[in-house]
């Protein structure tokens, strides 16, 4: 039969000889996107493997309870199994479900999120909303590079971490960063190769909108004007704003253009214009974010008569877009830079029936300071830590309408529980947003109703 060796698998194992590379089949998928095969009764996390699979592995960690390996050989394929298109998949931990066709990854996502809602939150959606998608590739307008100087590798290395290891891939190209950050890889490596102090380029971070992409050069000792020269030029030449950033994420500042000149993303199904800053958080696909921002829309159904509650705020991202429909809309955030980057943006766009306000959300949730705004729709949208604090606070009349925007389907289904089994809230429907295609990120949508 036919084999399939793995590119980029790793020659070195921790195992014993006697266990090194044995063969298994593949029968489930994990939450995390990996296959899972059972040896002598002992679950094995496969990275790399598909269901349905018989597979070649070697043991990356041994543990009491299950073990964790990489694929080395395909032995028998699953006819959902592609061939990636990138040249350093295998090696960059960038994106890791390449070798998966996109329709299974969304469906593997769908099938998580559903065990995670009933396994851990002991609930079930009495629909499934249709997944929201974007495109396969070149999506990510946001990132953050790490730069290395390597003299085995000749000079800079600059990517993201390698595949279950600390070193840099280097990169010369990245299917999923926008085309036209990654076009400029091969030559990123040589401006900084030829700066006076590339050893201390730790890392880039890569922020795009609407209007320009930037580049910010985070540099650990002062530049030369001529390394200021160089970068200049080529942000000058190849049409990409350059920034600098010598210490914290406020010692950011415009190298070229040198007058400031915001970024920006527009949400065009409500004529929103979001100006960010490029360390901002912003959502790292453009296309899914504007799917995102209509269907929370459309699922808090807000009226002239409502008033809207939106936790975790942010920008405004879906504040604003909110405050088109709703007759009143109050946003939270803990970070001041946001909120009065917020504020900015209502004022931008003309929207007056909103307001935002700076506060700590896990630190000031019991007796919060917007429990005066009486909202009867409300909107989390939380880090992966979830929301059960605040969740738990909420006070009487609870809002009839909850729509949660989850990053981790775990901290989701806690919560969910608590919504459903003690605040009486019906899971009326979630579903999965594919915001990071050829990751294992599952990222999701639920609409709690008050019975």
């Amino acid at each position: 039969m036919a084999t399939l060796a793995m590119k980029g698998s790793n020659p070195h194992s921790n195992s014993p000889p006697s266990a090194e590379n044995p063969v298994a089949t593949v029968t489930t998928f994990s939450h995390d996107c990996r296959g899972v095969a059972r040896l002598d009764g002992k679950a094995v996390f496969i990275d790399g493997a598909l269901p349905g699979e018989t597979v070649r592995f070697r043991y990356l960690h041994r543990q009491k309870r299950y073990d964790t390996a990489e694929v080395v050989e395909i032995i028998k394929p699953s006819p959902d199994r592609v061939t990636p298109s990138c040249p350093h998949y295998g090696t960059c931990g960038g994106c890791g479900l390449q070798h998966m066709r996109p329709e299974v990854q969304l469906q593997s996502k769908q099938q998580i999120l559903s065990e995670q809602l009933e396994l851990l939150g002991k609930v079930k959606p009495e629909s499934w909303l249709a997944p929201i998608t974007g495109p396969a590739f070149g999506y990510r307008r946001r990132a953050r590079l790490g730069v290395r100087q390597v003299a085995s590798a000749g000079g800079v290395v600059i990517g993201f971490r390698q595949k279950n290891k600390s070193f840099l891939a280097d990169l010369e190209t990245c299917l999923v960063l926008e085309p036209m950050v990654s076009a400029l890889l091969p030559a990123l490596h040589v401006l900084i190769d030829g700066l006076s102090c590339p050893d201390r380029i730790p890392q880039i971070e890569v922020a795009g909108g609407t209007n320009a992409s930037s580049l910010v050069i985070r540099h650990l000792v002062p530049l030369t004007y001529e390394d200021r020269e160089r970068l200049a030029a080529f942000g000058e030449a190849n049409g990409i704003r350059i920034y600098l950033q010598p210490g914290k994420p406020d010692s950011i500042a415009p190298l070229w253009p040198s007058v400031h000149k915001p970024l920006y993303y527009r949400i065009p199904g409500f004529e929103v214009d979001i100006r960010f800053e490029p360390a901002d958080f912003i959502q790292i696909n453009d296309a899914v974010n504007n799917a995102m921002v209509a269907r929370v829309v459309e699922l808090l159904e807000p009226t002239a008569k409502d008033a809207v509650l939106d936790l975790f705020c942010g920008l405004g991202n879906f504040t604003l877009p909110l405050a088109r429909r709703a007759g009143r809309v109050l946003g939270v955030e803990s970070e001041k830079a946001l909120i009065e980057r917020a504020r900015a943006n209502a004022q931008l766009n003309k929207i007056m029936n909103v307001e935002f306000v700076h506060a700590d959300l896990y630190r000031e949730s019991f007796n919060a300071s917007w429990n005066h705004f009486a909202a009867n729709k409300l909107l989390l949208d939380p880090p992966r830590s979830g929301a059960i604090e605040i969740i738990k606070s909420l006070v009487e009349p609870l809002p009839s309408r909850i729509v949660y925007v989850s990053c981790y389907p775990a901290t989701l289904a806690r919560d969910s529980e608590y919504l459903v089994q003690v605040l009486g809230y019906r899971l009326t429907a979630a579903g999965v947003m594919d915001m990071f295609p050829q990751t294992s990120h599952v990222e999701s949508m639920a609409l709690f109703i008050k019975s």
